[in-house]
């Protein structure tokens, strides 16, 4: 039976059906990249974060505003949508449909996440680093900003903090599926930076940026390597938790016919 007769009796449905679709159309390509590619990619991915990270420190620093240096970070999150760069939470609802739709593998899953993530944090280290030097003022700032999350502990409510970041982030990329209009997955981008920085919600890159900001401010910071490695395990594990579960699987339900009725087309495409 066509997509058309079993979900899309109505305008609304047709629009989850269509966005389901592209939604594979896109998750293909990427979970079939290039070592190269998918590598370069995550690089940007991290610098593009680390440009909204470096403004929303100015703006924290000038302000002392949580809300104001989240609506700064926007910058960031329109960075990798006009950009077309990766970011580790990103690969949460596209590529997790693609393979539940048969396009791809889980082990090609697993490579995109642990490279993307990998590369993400190389790079933003790198940007990081080069901000600390050019503006020194930031770096008490930096410093405090970073220790609020490496520093804040391993509780029950610093894991819900992790799974609303992956869960808003993943709520982003449903937005910008869901439309065609560039106007309004920009709308979504700076919406879920408000949403993700503003609050203080914890995200494994975009905090990851901040902690090293602060331990590249020439020992300013109260944590260590150590420390944020630690923290890091704690928020990717709530990001995925938030990303696949809360929000992913949710979306996977609604739009099951159309990637049950892709499977069979895109597996025969690649033989």
């Amino acid at each position: 039976m066509e997509p058309d007769d079993q979900i899309m009796e109505g305008p609304g449905e047709r629009r989850v059906a269509e966005a389901a679709e592209r939604i594979v159309a896109e998750g293909r390509p990427r979970l079939h990249r290039t070592w190269a590619s998918l590598v370069a990619t995550a690089l940007l991915g991290g610098i593009d974060v680390s440009v909204g990270v470096m403004t929303l420190l100015f703006v924290k620093h000038e302000t002392g505003s949580d809300l104001l240096a989240g609506l700064a970070f926007s910058v960031g999150l329109i960075a990798l949508l006009l950009g077309h760069s990766e970011l580790f939470t990103e690969g949460f609802l596209v590529p997790v449909s693609t393979v539940i739709a048969g396009a791809a593998t889980w082990l090609d899953l697993l490579r995109l996440w642990v490279t993307v993530l990998v590369m993400n944090l190389v790079g933003g280290w790198a940007f990081m680093w080069i901000v600390m030097r050019a503006f020194p003022e930031l770096h008490a700032t930096a410093a405090e900003s970073g220790a609020r999350f490496v520093d804040g502990g391993y509780t029950l409510g610093t894991f819900c903090l992790t799974v609303l970041g992956g869960g808003v982030i993943t709520l982003m990329t449903r937005m910008h599926h869901g439309t065609e209009s560039m106007t309004g997955k920009i709308v979504a981008s700076v919406s879920a930076a408000f949403v993700l920085a503003g609050l203080g919600l914890w995200h494994s890159v975009l905090d990851s940026m901040i902690a090293f900001a602060g331990l590249h401010a020439a020992g300013d910071a109260s944590y260590g390597y150590a420390d944020w490695l630690v923290w890091l395990a704690w928020a990717v594990l709530g990001n995925v938790v938030g990303g696949v579960l809360l929000t992913t699987v949710l979306r996977l339900v609604r739009s099951a016919p159309v990637l049950r009725e892709d499977a069979p087309a895109t597996g025969a495409a690649d033989t």
